[in-house]
């Protein structure tokens, strides 16, 4: 649960309470049309106009209401977390993104990866975006490292953008443990989450939270004759369903939390100055990290330039088409999950967006509840 103290009234942080009812509004209207559940959230000024929460889940095998406490596996949104994480080593000194990964990572060495830098992992731009890694290595550490001498080039590093869905993440997480000492979900969990007033947005779920989090649901069918992207693969997500896969953090897709989690951990990254201690990043490194590195020919799919900063897509002069809504500014900055869930914060105004779900339904509308949800989140601003 969010401390009471990061509670405000809508009118306190600047938002429109009318339009706030609005975002819930339509919200509870997507479970009533078949989403098992949904919660969101927004903030500003370093606190949350609230967290509202509807529909009904499974929870450690018991079915019920969802409340403001139930969890979410919130997918590729963790990459944001894991993002600061590597910016705090940065600011820490104690990484620069020039460096190269096998000389930090031995076992990363070998087959024309061994002058990938940081920068470039943390840009997609490395060219290892369908290196394997199965879901059961995911929760042996050594299993991982072994895994990972054996990866191969897909393409020349830098000469283009390709999503790297969890390969990528693996190796960041272990340049935080040896650069550290520590394994990166207790990082993480120091560094980062604990200190910003966020002790509930977990890198790896412990065993006392399992009865919070939601199951996953498929509310469509599948199509067994269709190739699915990793980051979509049906049987990868279901696994986020295993208290083993829970535990082990996976950290390009199996973070845990809550909206108001996300709203909130944004908005000590748009709001620094008002979220007094619980800002644990430099504004100086924060505009660092959410600059946009990536070059013009590295594009997505449909030819529009990725607008990537370090492990954070910026919204630029393409909102709409990059997941934060029609009213974002051009310097937001965040990163989306494969269920829909959005995340994001914006400098300009301040604002902050946490929205999480259970439910895999269609792409297609997935895409557009997304945009909806971001854009009346920002139609709140008084």
């Amino acid at each position: 649960m969010i401390e009471q103290q990061f509670i405000a009234t809508p009118a306190t942080i600047g938002l429109d309470e009318h339009r706030l009812q609005a975002l819930y509004d339509y919200v509870e209207s997507e479970v009533r049309a078949g989403l098992p559940s949904a919660q969101v959230a927004i903030g500003r000024h370093g606190r949350l106009a609230g967290v509202r929460t509807f529909g009904t889940v499974t929870r450690g095998g018991v079915r019920g209401p969802a409340t403001d406490d139930t969890l979410y596996c919130i997918f590729s949104s963790v990459k944001g977390v894991v993002a600061t994480a590597m910016w705090a080593l940065i600011e820490d000194g104690l990484l620069r993104l020039d460096e190269r990964v096998a000389s930090i990572i031995p076992e990363f060495a070998g087959f024309e990866k061994d002058a990938i830098t940081v920068e470039q992992v943390m840009l997609h731009v490395a060219g290892f975006p369908t290196a394997p890694m199965h879901p059961r290595l995911w929760e042996d550490r050594a299993g991982r490292l072994e895994r990972i001498k054996g990866w191969r080039l897909n393409w020349e590093p830098g000469s283009r953008f390709e999503y790297h869905a969890t390969s990528a993440h693996w190796v960041l997480v272990e340049v935080i443990t040896r650069k550290t000492g520590l394994d990166f979900r207790d990082y993480i969990r120091q560094r980062i989450t604990q200190p910003m007033g966020v002790p509930e947005l977990f890198v790896g779920l412990p065993d006392a939270m399992h009865a919070r989090a939601a199951d996953i649901e498929y509310v469509v069918s599948i199509d067994p004759t269709k190739e699915a992207s990793e980051a979509q693969n049906p049987d990868t997500i279901v696994h986020f369903n295993l208290p083993s896969q829970r535990r082990s953090g996976c950290p390009g897709a199996g973070g845990f939390a809550g909206a108001g989690d996300l709203a909130l951990f944004y908005q000590r990254l748009v709001s620094p100055q008002d979220s007094g201690s619980y800002a644990v990043l430099r504004p100086e490194t924060i505009a660092m990290a959410t600059t946009v590195r990536t070059l013009d020919h590295h594009r997505d799919e449909s030819g529009l330039p990725v607008n990537r900063a370090l492990s954070m897509v910026v919204a630029g002069d393409h909102p709409v088409e990059r997941g934060f809504g029609a009213l974002a500014s051009p310097r937001a900055f965040g990163h989306a999950g494969a269920g829909g869930q959005v995340a994001w914060g914006d400098p300009e105004t301040g604002l902050s967006v946490g929205f999480v779900t259970n439910g895999f339904v269609d792409p297609a509308h997935t895409t557009e509840r997304s945009r909806t949800v971001s854009t009346l989140a920002a139609e709140c601003l008084a």
